[in-house]
């Protein structure tokens, strides 16, 4: 994760980078892909794209970005990208 947010300009920021190797939190937000997807690409397991405000350890607002045909949101992140996020709080 360290290597990511220096890839992405953002180490030592505000914003705070974290695995979930063991799928705890994904599946605890229900955020869990299990669309059936093509195999290849890996997507059952795997977390859907999503984004969360959050005070004081309380969810304010979810956005997660998916469509029918689209489970990972590639397609259009919109919905969990900042300035969604900025007109959503």
């Amino acid at each position: 994760m360290q290597a990511w947010a220096e890839d992405q300009g953002i180490a030592g920021s505000f914003v705070n980078m974290m695995g979930d190797p063991a799928a705890e939190l994904t599946k605890a937000l229900d955020v869990e892909m299990t669309h059936p997807g093509p195999p290849s690409v890996g997507i059952v397991g795997r977390c859907k794209r999503f984004a969360l405000h959050v005070v004081d350890g309380e969810v304010k607002y979810v956005a997660i970005s998916e469509g029918p045909d689209d489970p990972a949101g590639d397609d259009d992140p919109s919905t969990s990208l900042a300035p969604a996020m900025l007109e959503n709080i």
